[in-house]
C-alpha cells in the first residue's frame, strides 16, 4: 500500500464525486451554457465576496489571468521570494504578460507593508511601474503557514494608498479559514482578485476559480481563450467542484490535526528537525540535514516502504497531508521515516561498532 504524501493534490475523486461528474448537467462554457459552471463560478465568488468568477483547469493559469489583467507590459509585480507565482509558475508572468516580477524578502513568506514599502519604485521613466502586489494564503514554501487577516489589511492599506492592485494566490485559502475560523469572505473582500484552487485541499480532480469585480472577469474571460482555456462541455468537472465544496470543506480540519501528529513524531526522531509550532495547516516541512542521509536516499528509501513525499531544500523534506491520507497512514509514515533514519549508523565509529 502506497502511503502519498507528496502533495494534496494527488488525491483520487470519490465514488461519489464520480457519479457527481457522470450525472453533470453540462453546455458549452465558451458559449456561456454550461449551467454547472455557472453555478460553481457565482458560488465561488460568492463565497470569496466578490461579484464574478471564471473557471480554469489550474491555480498556474488563474494566478497568470490575475497578472495579466492587473497589468501592462513592462510593469513590476511585488510578491514574496517564496510564493508559488515566482518559484513554480515556469517564468510564465514575463513569458505570457511581458512583466517582470520583483521578489521580497518577507519573514517566514509574511509581506509586510515595511518590506513592500523598500522595493516601491520611484515614479521615474528609468524604472518599470509597479502596479501589483501578489500574496499567498496559505504560503506553501512557509510550510502552510496562514496569511494573519490583520497583516493582510495592512498590505491592503499599503496597496490602496500607493495605487496599487492587490491578487491572492488563496489556492489553499480554504486552510487557512478552516484553520482560523475566519470567513473566507473576510479574506477574500481585501483583494480586487483571488484564485481558489479546488484540486488541492478539496480533493477534485481539476479546477480553480478566478474571481473579482463582474468587468474584470469579463476580461479576464476573453484572456483565458487566449491562453488555450476555453473549455467546452466542462460542467462535468465543475460537478466536481461542487461536490467537493459540498463535502470536503468543513473536513479540513483532520487534515491538520493529521498534519500536527506527523510532525510531532517526527520531532521524536534523532536527527531529525521540525518546527512543530509552525504546522498550523495540513504542510510539514522538517529538516534532515543532521542524519547524515542525503534527501535523495532518504526519498529512495521511503518510496521502497511505499511512503512518498518531496524534496524541499538541500537538506528539507515536504508531506502534505490530504483527503486521501488518514491518520493511521500517516503515522505509518512518520514511522517509516524513523526507520530510514535508523538503518544507517550517524559516524565512522558507530558502524564499527555494529560490525560482527
Amino acid at each position: 500500500m502506497i502511503t502519498d504524501l507528496r502533495s494534496d493534490t494527488v488525491t483520487r475523486p470519490t465514488p461519489e464525486m464520480r457519479r457527481a461528474i457522470a450525472e453533470a448537467e453540462v453546455g458549452d462554457d465558451v458559449f456561456g451554457d454550461d449551467p454547472t459552471v455557472c453555478r460553481l463560478e457565482e458560488r465561488t465568488a460568492g463565497l470569496l465576496g466578490h461579484e464574478a468568477g471564471l473557471f480554469v483547469p489550474s491555480g498556474t493559469m488563474g494566478n497568470q489571468l490575475a497578472i495579466r489583467c492587473h497589468t501592462r507590459p513592462g510593469d513590476e509585480v511585488l510578491l514574496d521570494a517564496g510564493a508559488h507565482i515566482w518559484n513554480y509558475e515556469g517564468g510564465a508572468a514575463s513569458a505570457l504578460s511581458g512583466v517582470q516580477l520583483r521578489p521580497v524578502s518577507g519573514a517566514g513568506g509574511l509581506l509586510r507593508s515595511s518590506d513592500l514599502a523598500a522595493c516601491l519604485r520611484p515614479d521615474d521613466p528609468h524604472h518599470p511601474r509597479t502596479s501589483l502586489i501578489c500574496l499567498e494564503n496559505t504560503h506553501n514554501r512557509a510550510g502552510g503557514r496562514i496569511l494573519p487577516l490583520a497583516l493582510m489589511q495592512e498590505v491592503r492599506s499599503f496597496a490602496e494608498t500607493h495605487r496599487l492592485r492587490l491578487h491572492l494566490d488563496g489556492a489553499r485559502l480554504w486552510n487557512a479559514s478552516a484553520a482560523t475560523g475566519i470567513p473566507l469572505a473576510s479574506y477574500g473582500r481585501l483583494a480586487d482578485s483571488v484564485l481558489v484552487a479546488y484540486s488541492k485541499g478539496l480533493g477534485a480532480p481539476i479546477g480553480s476559480v478566478l474571481v473579482g469585480e463582474s468587468a474584470w472577469v469579463r476580461a479576464a474571460r476573453r484572456e483565458r481563450k487566449k491562453f488555450g482555456g476555453g473549455m467546452r462541455q466542462v460542467g462535468i468537472l465543475a460537478a466536481a467542484c461542487l461536490y467537493a465544496l459540498d463535502h470536503h470543506l468543513e473536513r479540513l480540519t483532520e487534515d491538520h490535526a493529521n498534519a500536527r501528529e506527523l510532525a510531532l513524531a517526527l520531532a521524536e526522531i534523532p536527527g531529525v528537525r521540525v518546527e512543530v509550532d509552525r504546522v498550523e495547516t495540513n504542510i510539514v516541512i522538517f529538516d534532515v540535514g543532521d542524519t547524515e542521509m542525503g534527501v535523495d536516499e532518504i526519498l529512495q528509501r521511503l518510496r521502497e516502504r511505499g511512503v512518498l513525499m518531496v524534496p524541499f531544500g538541500p537538506t528539507l523534506i515536504r508531506a502534505v497531508t490530504h483527503l486521501d491520507a488518514r491518520r493511521e497512514a500517516v503515522l505509518a509514515a512518520a514511522a517509516a521515516v524513523a526507520a530510514v533514519v535508523g538503518a544507517r549508523p550517524k559516524t565512522k565509529a558507530a558502524a564499527h561498532a555494529a560490525m560482527p
